[in-house]
């Protein structure tokens, strides 16, 4: 390089373009490197959202198994009582007063 010149040589060019090269492959490695690592952390958090997935459907299968049992619970707790109220109303019907004789109306 002459004094008197600010332009660079073909070897300091040279250089110049082959840092660059270099900077870029780097950058370029890093931002593949990354990218590697954020899809192994989406296909970690995809495998979890489906384990959890089916863990909640299996409870929702429990829960309806427990809601269905309650459900026929209450009917039978239903009959029983449609049942035992026409047994206490026949009951009442066969009561009478022991001062006027009437029979009880409920």
């Amino acid at each position: 390089m002459s004094i008197g010149t600010l332009q660079p040589s073909a070897t300091e060019e040279s250089h110049s373009y082959v840092r660059s090269l270099q900077l870029l492959k780097q950058q370029t490695a890093e931002q593949i490197r990354l990218a590697a690592v954020e899809n192994a952390y989406a296909e970690q958090i995809r495998e979890l959202t489906r384990r959890e997935l089916e863990l909640a459907e299996q409870e929702f299968a429990c829960a309806r198994l427990v809601w269905e049992r309650a459900r026929e619970e209450v009917k039978k707790a239903e009959r029983m009582k449609e049942i035992a109220t026409r047994r206490i109303n026949s009951a009442c019907l066969e009561i009478t007063c022991y001062s006027c004789h009437q029979r009880f109306r409920p």
